[in-house]
């Protein structure tokens, strides 16, 4: 089968789960036999071609009026607004889309973060008969912000502005042949508006092969390392983090922090957290990190769909405590779970982190995942759901 796999970003550019999420399918699915190429943006003017790992991949220019990924700084509103109307509908990126589906010829179009080229590459997969499916890994076409979160809480309804600037995504949802999630909480969110309506639709959770981590030791110390690893942003949680550290004891504890985010906005925690029992490790890799703590924080404030970490952390072995944010708590029950608290908690999230700390003993010790969970996200799995969307042999739900 010809597969082709659109998403904004494609690794080296990693910015979120999402590239690697979407480049771990493409791998699986070409080791498995089918042909798989990809479109991804990439910054400059031109377009390239390479092959990475068995892999197709077709980098274009991004045809809007600045690149608004991994920036350090942030536009200001009017640029923004100018950005989203151009991403409506990119006639341009759609032209430079349908090139290459006259080039690969493909069975099947998997679109999936699609920010930056528009939904306008639908239309062209339609015009030529192929069939189409898609991946909700963020919110982008219900909401301008991709995240349903706006001033520091979750939007229960969308604003006026993300309504009709996204009621044309959802006229176009209709050209989607089957509509897939990594979490049941996304794929619900869509569907109450009437997106993608009266079309098949399946949860599909990421591949995450956490062999390379396993039940990993913790650090060689009597304090409780709790770890927090991921983008620095309000949305993540991690101002909350830092608010339930100042309720701790000056004793017992110590905090991990691993990531990057807005220069400023990092700079402005730091000035504001001045305990020593707090580490800024920046960009870490993950066997590294998951080394190096003995809890996992999954602190997400903003409704995230399904975040890799809490995957990587289960498969380290690592105890968690995490919030009810999103897709979070469809997989924390099979953690070796501390506790859970509401988004935006910091004293509660404080008092579960005072549990661990008192039963430092129990919570240091690692515990290998349960086999039912890592079969859930296998890449002979997670390929065969696929594979079964692909082909219109399609099943309800994720538990096989």
């Amino acid at each position: 089968m010809r597969v082709l796999i659109v998403n904004t970003l494609y690794p080296p550019e990693i910015i979120g789960g999402a590239e690697v999420s979407v480049s771990l399918l493409a791998e699986a699915l070409s080791q498995r036999g089918q042909q798989v190429s990809v479109v991804c943006l990439q910054k400059g003017q031109t377009r390239s071609v390479d092959d990475l790992n068995g892999v197709r991949v077709y980098r274009l220019p991004l045809d809007n009026d600045y690149w608004p990924f991994g920036r350090d700084e942030k536009p200001s509103s009017m640029q923004r607004l100018k950005w989203h109307l151009q991403d409506t509908w990119n006639r341009k990126a759609a032209e430079r889309f349908a090139e290459i589906l006259d080039i690969e010829k493909p069975d099947v179009v998997h679109t999936n973060n699609i920010t930056g080229f528009s939904v306008s590459l639908w239309l062209e997969a339609k015009r030529r008969n192929i069939r189409i499916v898609h991946t909700l890994r963020d919110y982008s076409l219900i909401c301008k912000r991709s995240t349903l979160f706006r001033e520091g809480a979750t939007c229960m309804r969308r604003c006026a502005a993300c309504a009709t600037m996204t009621a044309p995504y959802r006229r176009a949802s209709r050209m989607v042949d089957a509509v897939t999630s990594n979490s049941q909480f996304v794929l619900d969110r869509h569907l109450v508006p009437g997106y993608f309506a009266d079309i098949p639709g399946r949860v599909i959770f990421n591949i995450a092969d956490t062999t390379n981590l396993g039940a990993m030791p913790g650090p060689a110390t009597e304090d409780v390392v709790f770890g927090f690893i991921g983008r620095l942003e309000p949305e993540k949680g991690i101002d909350v983090v830092l608010k339930a550290v100042e309720l701790l004891p000056d004793a017992g504890w110590q905090l991990k922090i691993a990531g990057r985010g807005l220069e400023a906005y990092v700079r402005d925690l730091k000035a504001a957290c001045r305990n020593d029992r707090v580490q800024w490790l920046g960009f870490t890799k993950s066997v590294d990190f998951y080394a190096g703590v003995d809890v996992c924080l999954i602190s997400s404030v903003w409704p995230e769909p399904l975040p890799r970490t809490l995957i990587e952390g289960i498969g380290a072995g690592k105890a968690t405590i995490c919030s009810t944010a999103g897709g979070i708590p469809e997989i924390s029950e099979f953690s070796n779970l501390i506790g859970k608290y509401e988004p935006s908690d910091h004293r509660r999230l404080a008092q579960l982190m005072q549990e661990a700390t008192r039963e430092a003993a129990r919570w240091k010790k690692t515990a290998p995942a349960r086999p039912d969970f890592a079969e859930k996200f296998t890449p002979e799995t997670i390929t065969r759901q696929y594979l079964e969307m692909y082909t219109g042999n399609i099943g309800t739900s994720s538990q096989d």
